[in-house]
C-alpha cells in the first residue's frame, strides 16, 4: 500500500499518460501563445466543427448509419435559444438546453420511422428532413406572433460583454467554452464506446438482423445514439448563434453544412473516438485559411477547389480515415519515448 503513491508518480512519467496530458495543455495554452484574432477565430471554428463531427459520430460512426441532415439539429438549437432570448429575455445558457431537448424530440420523431430504412434510403430520408425544415423556416415570417423572419434571419440582441447572456468582448472566452463542450462530448463518446451500448451499436451497424437475433434492440440503441447526437449538435448550434450574433436558414440549416459534417468525420475516421476531431483539425484550417487569403476576385472559389481536392485524395488513399495513420504515428512516438503501445508484448 505504501508503494501506491510511487506507482502513481511512475505512471505520470510514462508517455502513455503524459502525452495526452501534454496535448490537452497545448490546447488550453493555444490562444495564449498565439495571440491573433484571426488565429483564435479559426481555432474556434476547428473546435466547433470537431463538436459537430463528434456529435455526428454517435450515430454516423458508432451506429453505422449515414445521417446527412444534422444541420437541422444545429438550426433547432440556434433558433430556439435566439427566439427565447429575443422574446422573453431567457439567457442562451438555458436556451441552449431547451434547444437541445427540442432537438432530441425532433430526432425521435424523425428516427422512429426512418430507422426502418437501410443504406442509401436512410441517407436520402435525412436529406429530405433537413430540407423540409429549412424550407419551412425560410417561408415562415412569424408563428403564434413570434417573428422568425424567414430568409432574413435573426439578429441576436447585443449586450456587450455580458457573460450571463453568453456574450463576450474577446474571442478567447468562446474558445474555452467550445473546448469544454468538445471535451465533454469526447468523454461521453469514450464512455459509450466502452460500454454495452457501444458494443450493441457496432453490432447493429455491422449486421442488424444478426444483432436482433441475439436479443439486441437495435432500433432502441440507435435512437439513444441519435438523441445524444441531436442534443450536442443543437448545443453547438446555440454556440454558433452567440459567436456570430446572426442566424439565417441557409447559413445554419443548409445541406452543405450537413455534408461537411459527414465528410470531415469520414475523412478523420468515423466510428473512432478521435477520428472526427482529427478530421476537423486537418480540413477546417485549410478551408478557412485558404478562404481568407485566396478568396479575392483573382482566386474566386479556389478555396473550395482545394477543399474538394483534399477530400478526393483522402477518400482515394485513406478510405478508412486518417485516424489509423495518426494512431500508428502516435504509438511509434510512445514506443520511442519508452512507453508501451497496445500491441507491445
Amino acid at each position: 500500500m505504501k508503494d501506491e503513491p510511487g506507482v502513481g508518480l511512475s505512471r505520470l512519467k510514462s508517455p502513455n499518460w503524459y502525452l495526452p496530458i501534454l496535448m490537452l495543455v497545448l490546447l488550453i495554452g493555444n490562444p495564449l501563445v498565439l495571440d491573433s484574432t484571426t488565429y483564435i477565430q479559426v481555432s474556434i471554428l476547428v473546435l466547433w466543427y470537431a463538436c459537430l463531427t463528434s456529435s455526428w459520430n454517435f450515430v454516423g460512426g458508432f451506429a453505422g448509419v449515414l445521417p446527412l441532415g444534422h444541420a437541422a439539429f444545429a438550426g433547432i438549437g440556434a433558433y430556439t435559444s435566439t427566439l427565447l432570448f429575443m422574446n422573453w429575455g431567457l439567457t442562451p445558457w438555458i436556451g441552449m438546453l431547451v434547444g437541445g431537448v427540442l432537438a432530441v424530440l425532433a430526432a425521435l420523431v424523425i428516427g422512429i420511422p426512418t430507422f426502418k430504412l437501410h443504406g442509401a434510403y436512410y441517407a436520402l430520408s435525412s436529406i429530405a428532413v433537413v430540407e423540409i425544415i429549412r424550407i419551412i423556416t425560410e417561408n415562415t415570417q412569424s408563428i403564434f406572433g413570434i417573428q422568425v423572419n424567414g430568409t432574413q434571419g435573426l439578429l441576436v440582441p447585443l449586450k456587450g460583454h455580458a457573460p450571463l447572456y453568453f456574450q463576450f468582448g474577446e474571442k478567447i472566452y468562446f474558445y474555452y467554452i467550445i473546448l469544454a463542450i468538445l471535451i465533454l462530448i469526447v468523454t461521453i463518446a469514450y464512455k459509450i464506446n466502452n460500454s454495452k451500448l457501444g458494443y450493441y451499436l457496432v453490432a447493429g451497424g455491422e449486421d442488424q438482423e444478426a444483432a436482433e437475433s441475439l436479443g439486441i434492440n437495435v432500433t432502441r440503441c440507435k435512437l439513444i445514439a441519435l438523441s445524444l447526437s441531436a442534443f450536442f449538435t443543437a448545443i453547438a448550434g446555440t454556440f454558433y448563434a452567440q459567436l456570430v450574433l446572426y442566424i439565417f436558414p441557409q447559413g445554419i440549416m443548409a445541406l452543405n453544412l450537413s455534408f461537411e459534417i459527414a465528410f470531415i468525420a469520414i475523412i478523420g475516421g468515423r466510428g473512432t473516438l478521435l477520428g472526427p476531431v482529427i478530421g476537423a483539425m486537418i480540413l477546417v484550417p485549410i478551408g478557412e485559411i485558404s478562404r481568407i487569403y485566396l478568396s479575392g476576385s483573382r482566386f474566386l472559389g479556389i478555396h473550395l477547389m482545394m477543399y474538394g481536392a483534399i477530400i478526393v485524395v483522402a477518400m482515394l488513399y485513406k478510405p478508412q480515415g486518417m485516424m489509423g495513420s495518426f494512431e500508428k504515428w502516435y504509438w511509434m512516438l510512445v514506443d520511442k519515448l519508452g512507453g508501451k503501445s497496445p500491441n507491445a508484448g
